[in-house]
């Protein structure tokens, strides 16, 4: 049985990365994606696994990088990897430096879809697609915007949400 982490309902396995969402996103390039996604996006490889997945972590938020399944031999899937403006998902994680940040992804080759970026919801945002063709955005809090003044509405139980 795997010990408790301090959250009691996750069990702690040294093998994942933190979090208990965790995206896993394809490139047709697995090495080639992690040297420009750290260099970037400022991730740091955790684990490699053989040839076929690398766990990247920042700060808190964690993902997995996998080789595209059309490419390994192991595999069973079809899924193919999405091609660049054909958007089937998005990845957001929230950073300290918004422009810090930008001016990296962008000097290292990111497709700018919307540069930095404040929105009335008390964030400061912009997306890139990077070289697999994956839309990522970054967001950094920049105020505690009461929910009412950008038309949200808080569920009526807020506390079951964490």
């Amino acid at each position: 049985m795997a010990a408790k982490t301090d959250r009691s309902d996750i069990n702690i396995n040294r093998s994942m990365p933190p979090g208990k969402i965790i995206p896993e996103l394809v490139y047709d390039d697995l090495d080639q994606a992690v040297v420009w996604l750290c260099q970037a996006f400022g991730f740091k490889e955790r684990l490699h696994f053989r040839n076929h997945r690398c766990q990247l972590v920042l700060g808190e938020a964690s993902f997995i990088a996998k080789a595209n399944p059309t490419l390994t031999e192991s595999s069973n899937n079809n899924r193919l990897q999405p091609q660049p403006n054909q958007m089937d998902h998005s990845v957001l994680v929230r950073i300290e430096d918004v422009d810090q940040h930008f001016e990296q992804a962008v000097k290292s080759g990111a497709s700018v879809i919307s540069p930095p970026k404040d929105y009335p919801y008390g964030e400061r945002q912009y997306s890139v697609e990077d070289i697999g063709g994956h839309i990522w955005t970054f967001s950094q809090s920049i105020a505690d915007v009461d929910l009412s003044e950008w038309s949200g509405v808080l569920s009526d139980n807020p506390e079951d949400a964490f």
